[in-house]
């Protein structure tokens, strides 16, 4: 055996990506809208389509995929290009978890049949449901996923100058690991990573971010409201005593223009990822809906049968094309609800636009054959003075049926009319509901908003 393949063998994560190859397939920075403003719809397809073939190589030398598409009577050969892709079959973390259970501890998906595993992180889901899954990255599926992040960041105007407080956590999740990585690597910002509450008390944070003038922060929209009310409540003026310019995180409906009136006006973006994927797509500066990142997934939004949605909501199902060294994703069934804008966008890219973060189809409630997804409603309730921006959902039995109760924090609840906000929201969702308006703070514990980066907001209590 020669140096070079001894040397080959004990490869560092940090030897094993090339940076230059990195900037060059998935620009950031600068670069990014150099490569891709004014690049046609068919030269993107012609990237994908290049990159689609390295996954699929990759997927057919990992067990997970030679088995299920075995099962279905797939060869090699049957997928070509692109065009072939409804052909697979669709995935989902139901289908991973059985898979981890009968080859435990990992699972075959970050297995692959032709070589070593090489440099790998390990991190997993929430588990909140179960066992928690492992989430495997090759070093270089990762170090895209980062750089895609970055590339937001840089985009939405994070400078040298800035510090970045991240409330992500750092946990076991990805989180505040994936959030530091990609700031430290892929903007010029000092990076302040304090966490959850949990991992740095509320007043403790806003401590250290007077003290060190944050100016950027990042997180789940949540929690950040809910530190402008402890600044609030320590004497600050949250957007003067804290400089807070920029806010780049996960916003639902409804939820943009509260957080940047408690930030002082501070302007908030929107991106979307989840932990298998990474970055998925965001808000440009325009801020006309989120730029899905084509370079690096193909994504198909589709209904309950798997027909292709058109611009009406269905499920987000994502393949990604620069997880080509291990644990590809082909047709990984998100199951979070989105649609796809029609029309150009104004930043010039080809990249389609989605409208965010609908809801989840795995955390539906269906009421006389409509589908009602908690997620989205706080959106409706922010259309109501002194709605605080918490909530619950509590799906419950009545009688011989079942009924969805909305329990809303309203700053004054003797000013509120419930029977008002009632009547507004079946009519919006095409059934009746109940509402209860509570206090300031009466939800937290349903919803765990003061220890989860993404608080609860359906309590099924059938």
């Amino acid at each position: 055996m020669s140096g070079h393949e001894k040397s080959s063998l004990h490869q560092t994560y940090a030897g094993s990506v090339d940076q230059n190859r990195l900037m060059r397939e998935y620009p950031w920075g600068p670069s990014f809208l150099q490569t891709y403003q004014g690049m046609t719809r068919t030269t993107l397809e012609d990237l994908q389509q290049e990159r689609f073939a390295k996954v699929m190589a990759c997927a057919w030398k990992t067990p997970f995929y030679q088995r299920l598409w075995s099962e279905s009577g797939i060869t090699p050969h049957d997928i070509c290009d692109l065009s072939d892709l409804n052909r697979l079959p669709i995935i989902d973390k139901t289908m991973i978890l059985a898979d981890v259970d009968a080859n435990p501890p990992f699972g075959s998906l970050a297995m692959r049949t032709d070589r070593p595993r090489g440099p790998a992180i390990l991190q997993t889901t929430s588990g909140t449901t179960g066992n928690p899954q492992p989430v495997i990255w090759g070093a270089w599926g990762r170090e895209v996923q980062n750089a895609l992040l970055g590339r937001i960041y840089g985009w939405l105007g994070v400078q040298p100058t800035d510090v970045a407080h991240s409330v992500y956590g750092h946990g076991l999740v990805n989180g505040g690991h994936y959030v530091r990585e990609s700031v430290t690597r892929y903007t010029e910002a000092m990076l302040l990573s304090a966490g959850t509450g949990i991992e740095t008390r509320s007043d403790r944070q806003i401590a250290v971010m007077q003290q060190f003038g944050a100016t950027v922060l990042l997180g789940f929209a949540d929690y950040l409201r809910k530190l402008a009310d402890k600044a609030v409540e320590l004497g600050l003026e949250p957007g003067k005593d804290i400089p807070v310019r920029l806010i780049i995180g996960h916003l639902l409906a409804g939820g943009r223009e509260p957080l940047e009136q408690a930030w002082g006006g501070a302007k908030a973006f929107n991106w979307y990822g989840v932990a298998d994927t990474g970055a998925l797509a965001s808000e440009g500066p325009e801020r006309d809906g989120l730029h899905l990142w084509e370079d690096a997934n193909v994504v198909e939004i589709l209904g309950d049968e798997g027909e292709n949605s058109g611009t009406n909501p269905g499920n987000m199902v994502v393949t990604c094309l620069a997880k080509d060294d291990l644990a590809p994703l082909i047709r990984f069934n998100t199951h979070d609800v989105t649609r796809v804008l029609p029309g150009i966008n104004a930043a010039d890219l080809p990249f389609r636009r989605i409208d965010g973060l609908l809801g989840r189809s795995d955390n539906m409630v269906k009421l006389k054959g409509i589908n009602v997804y908690p997620s989205a409603m706080g959106g409706m309730l922010a259309e109501f003075p002194g709605f605080t921006g918490e909530y619950v959902c509590r799906w419950e039995k009545a009688g011989h049926g079942e009924r969805l109760v909305v329990m809303c924090e309203m700053t004054d609840v003797h000013a509120v009319d419930a029977e008002l906000i009632r009547s507004v929201l079946g009519d919006r969702l095409g059934v009746g509901i109940e509402v209860e308006v509570v206090v300031p703070g009466a939800t937290a514990s349903l919803t765990g908003v003061h220890e989860r980066q993404k608080p609860t907001r359906l309590v099924d209590a059938r």
